[in-house]
């Protein structure tokens, strides 16, 4: 979801690699449908089997779910084929069944429960549609993909959506560039604690590139909040680790106040 829906889809963004055999793949494509008192119960029956690691029996029963419309059989199925998890990696069946919750969710709100599942669709979506894949025949379209992360950032307030829209806003992708759009949208996925967004925002922050300006303790507290919540993610520990390096024992000191005083008002 420059995290893709891998931070979707997320970080909303790149898939994973597939994580299952050939053969394995081969046995969950060929599994008879079985059948089911109705969609919903389809919806129960494959969440129970992908938990318990069966995914043969998950695949056709959500297949038997979303082909009745439930929307988060679509979802799981577009997650399964985007990572990879327990069928083989398939970015066209993947931004298949994202693109059918899109399509539904264009025209009837979402219950509250299944905002959250919607808007990562809408993100999943844009992020296939802003970088294509030449592989599963997906074109760019970055004045579509703009359009989808306005709309799930705007409407469903989703942080890897505004992630995204702040990152087309500073490219000056499928939108004009500009500078102060780009740092707002930062902004607010920043303080919903989205990872990605504050190793940006706060690398911005400390260098004077997001106000002319350098705020280098405003930005060495962002990119602590970023290195803690995304340990694993080496470059943003290295972007850390080269604020760190050049602030002052002053910057220190005020990003650290700056950090328990966030917290604090977050708890």
């Amino acid at each position: 979801m420059a995290m893709s829906l891998g931070a979707l889809v997320t970080g909303f963004v790149a898939p994973a690699p597939a994580l299952d055999s050939p053969h394995a793949t081969a046995k969950a494509d060929t599994q008879p449908l079985p059948m089911f008192k109705d969609p919903r119960a389809a919806l129960r029956a494959g969440l129970e089997s992908y938990h318990a690691g069966d995914s043969a029996t998950s695949v056709a029963a959500l297949r038997y779910a979303a082909d009745g419309g439930e929307p988060l059989a679509k979802w799981k199925l577009g997650r399964m084929y985007a990572e990879g998890d327990g069928v083989v990696r398939d970015d066209a069946k993947a931004y298949e069944y994202f693109s059918q919750i899109v399509d539904h969710y264009a025209d009837d709100d979402p219950d509250p429960r299944e905002r959250s599942m919607a808007a990562s669709a809408f993100v999943a979506v844009g992020v296939y549609l802003r970088d294509g894949v030449s592989g599963a025949r997906i074109k760019p379209d970055p004045d579509r993909a703009f359009d989808l992360f306005r709309y799930a950032a705007t409407y469903f307030g989703n942080a890897d959506a505004q992630y995204n829209l702040a990152r087309m806003y500073l490219e000056g992708v499928g939108v004009k560039k500009n500078l102060r759009q780009g740092v707002n949208w930062l902004e607010l996925a920043a303080r919903k604690g989205h990872p990605q967004a504050q190793a940006m925002l706060g690398r911005m922050m400390f260098t004077g590139e997001a106000s002319g300006e350098p705020e280098r303790a405003r930005g060495l507290m962002y990119l602590t909040l970023a290195r803690d919540g995304a340990a694993r993610d080496q470059r943003i520990v290295d972007l850390h680790a080269e604020a760190l390096n050049a602030a002052s024992d002053a910057d220190r000191r005020t990003a650290g106040a700056m950090l328990e005083g966030y917290l604090r008002e977050r708890n």
